[in-house]
């Protein structure tokens, strides 16, 4: 069984940091069906859509009947690990600092063979779950677990590799002051975080839910205005080496449609603690965050975005907000791909509207902040870059995956 990961020593600092390296990161475009699986935390297998046949790895035309109309399929996830090997000595960099490292061959119930990464619980024989991990270059690779949870099984070392899980890590909350993230804050230190930093504009402001808020263990008040560049700077001086996980809170909402209001002042403001703060973040921890992400057990490994839906599409009603959260958004696709040769993994957590004042007119459902934070670190654990919370965002993804047009006239009306 695995053993429980133990909190790890304070480092020498006087230790050399020891840099990213990435696994093989080619892949064919056919291959990246996979990586959308893996994204998003679903299963299923390359196949032909017109006579169903399932095939791995990834093609570009049927092997039965020369279709290319190739697409991913659902399927059982369910299969027998057929073999297995331990890889001593690699060429590959990556390998070579994590060495002994296992992988295996598994046959799946839907037919195909694959090679896999081997969780440690699981031997030769034994029935598994196969799944689909990103790894540290962004790219999906098979991950055979055991068919049923075991204990401590989340600490496997292999399968922390593919993982964000927040066990020890130290994060940062940019604001403290909002529901989201003081339920945020709480999701983490129940996750097992060693540090849960909590930024607070104006420290010396009484806000509501301050004493809950610093009774949460593992919680340390940290002074950061995300308006003010000096104040990013100073904390990013301050902490931005020790910071492994950072959880982007902050939330500016105001109704209205962009020919509603009257100036631009309430735009700029939107801009300003949504647009601009994710850049002045991104500017003050971006680098630190990317140089460590091979740091040991508790390596630098995530951000987090929380968006609206409406990044992804423009809500009229609260026209101004979706255009900012749409400008959020490509920053952070932007940042994703920077970041990505550190082995540090953006995380998109997309909510529908959430049970707060400036949402109080719309009918249920809504979203509580306590479903936004299990999302971000079940996202976490699960190594997704996408998450969609409750019932209006899962619709929202059927809709717009399946006809944007129709969902765009929709929301419109």
């Amino acid at each position: 069984m695995t053993e429980p990961l133990q909190r790890p020593k304070r480092k020498d600092p006087l230790k050399r940091t020891r840099l990213p390296t990435q696994p093989p990161e080619l892949r064919s475009r056919r291959s990246h069906l996979l990586t959308r699986a893996a994204a998003e935390g679903v299963f299923g297998l390359p196949g032909c859509s017109d006579c169903g046949a399932l095939h791995y790895p990834a093609r570009d035309t049927c092997p039965e009947c020369l279709s290319d109309n190739i697409t991913l399929l659902p399927c059982s996830d369910l299969g027998v690990l057929a073999g297995t090997t331990t890889v001593q000595i690699s060429n590959n960099v990556y390998f070579r600092e994590r060495s002994p490292w296992r992988v295996g061959l598994a046959v799946l119930d839907a037919g195909p063979r694959v090679v896999t990464h081997v969780h440690g619980d699981v031997h030769e024989g034994d029935r598994i779950r196969l799944t689909w991990r990103l790894d540290k270059s962004g790219n999906a690779v098979a991950f055979a677990e055991p068919e049923k949870p075991t204990p401590n099984m989340s600490d496997d070392a292999e399968l922390r590799e593919m993982t964000l899980d927040p066990k020890f890590r130290r994060v940062l909350v940019t604001d403290g002051r909002t529901a989201l993230g003081q339920a945020v804050a709480k999701a983490f230190a129940d996750a097992g975080a060693a540090i849960i930093f909590c930024g607070i504009a104006d420290p010396w402001k009484p806000w509501p839910g301050e004493e809950k808020l610093k009774a949460i263990p593992g919680v340390e008040i940290m002074p950061l205005d995300v308006t003010d560049t000096d104040s990013v700077n100073d904390l990013a001086d301050e902490i931005g080496g020790r910071v492994d996980i950072i959880v982007n809170t902050g939330e500016h909402i105001r109704p209205g449609g962009i020919t509603d209001r009257r100036g631009v002042n309430v735009a700029r403001e939107e801009i300003e603690s949504g647009y601009l703060a994710l850049m002045r973040l991104a500017q003050g921890f971006g680098p630190a965050l990317k140089f460590r992400g091979a740091d040991g057990v508790n390596s630098a490994c995530a951000w987090v975005n929380v968006f609206s839906i409406y990044a992804q599409m423009a809500w009229p009603t609260y026209g101004a907000y979706s255009a900012q959260q749409a400008a959020m958004l490509g920053a952070s696709l932007s940042l994703r791909g920077e970041l990505r040769p550190g082995g540090v993994r953006v995380v998109h957590v997309f909510t529908g509207p959430t049970e707060d004042e400036w949402f109080q007119p719309l009918p249920p459902p809504k979203v509580s902040h306590g479903q936004i934070a299990k999302a971000v670190v079940d996202a976490l654990r699960g190594g997704v870059e996408e998450a969609w919370v409750g019932d209006i965002a899962q619709d929202f993804r059927a809709r717009l995956q399946q006809n944007p047009k129709a969902l765009e006239r929709e929301i419109g009306q």
